[in-house]
């Protein structure tokens, strides 16, 4: 049996992922060259049971934070590419779970070159100016990304009060001289720093943890609970 510990929607959500093959085990070489027992593709929530269910996670999880005061938003940008169904996903769903407190969200997301015919400009969707803008995407990797994100919503003159993830690895950056063993921050937890804004995951590794028990084999969590004691973050 999988972990009772976590919330049935995050259970739902891990069994997805890895029925879907979303969340894989075995071995997979990431951008540091590290190799990772795990991987994780949310381009792979293409079919309609995954949506549900992807969607399902994403409302959840901010549904809770903003209950909890973490942040308040008018619009949720995805970025393009991975980001935009997820934004249009999650809009839906929270309109569904409480129509009177969602029903006013809108989305957005980037275009990768502006159009400079039609209605031109790089943004679709809703316009983001003088609006508090909740940023939604799959993972942060390095960070970089994200980063362009937040520059594109300001140009645009929003506010970015908050981004959620469907993952965070809690997996340090690459020291620059290549040593793995020095203590290093997550990207999640630079760019924390850097914007001072909260930034939250649907899943985090120990989720996958306490989560894949029945789900995965034992050397499998095995193998995750290595890598993460190398590579856990510092913040």
């Amino acid at each position: 049996m999988a972990s009772q510990n976590l919330p049935a929607w995050k259970l739902d959500f891990l069994k997805a992922a890895i029925d879907g093959g979303i969340l894989k085990f075995g071995s997979f070489e990431l951008k540091s060259k590290r190799i990772s027992p795990y991987f994780f593709n949310a381009g792979e929530f293409h079919r309609g049971p995954l949506i549900n269910a992807v969607r399902d996670a994403f409302a959840h999880t901010i549904q809770a934070a903003h209950a909890e005061g973490v942040f308040d938003f008018d619009v949720v940008f995805g970025p393009a590419y991975k980001g935009i169904p997820l934004a249009v996903m999650t809009v839906s769903r929270l309109a569904e779970f409480d129509p009177a407190k969602y029903d006013y969200l809108s989305y957005s997301y980037d275009r990768k070159e502006v159009k400079d015919h039609g209605e031109g400009g790089s943004i679709v969707g809703a316009s983001l100016k003088s609006k508090r803008v909740l940023v939604v995407d799959d993972v942060v990797t390095a960070g970089t990304a994200k980063r362009e994100a937040v520059d594109k919503i300001r140009r645009e003159g929003g506010e970015v009060v908050g981004i959620v993830v469907a993952l965070d690895r809690k997996e340090k950056l690459p020291a620059a001289d290549g040593d793995d063993s020095k203590p290093m921050p997550s990207a999640i937890g630079e760019l924390r720093k850097e914007y001072g804004i909260p930034i939250i995951a649907i899943l985090t590794v120990d989720d996958i943890i306490a989560g894949v028990k029945g789900l995965a084999t034992e050397d499998d969590v095995r193998k995750i609970q290595e890598y993460q004691a190398k590579y856990r973050a510092s913040d």
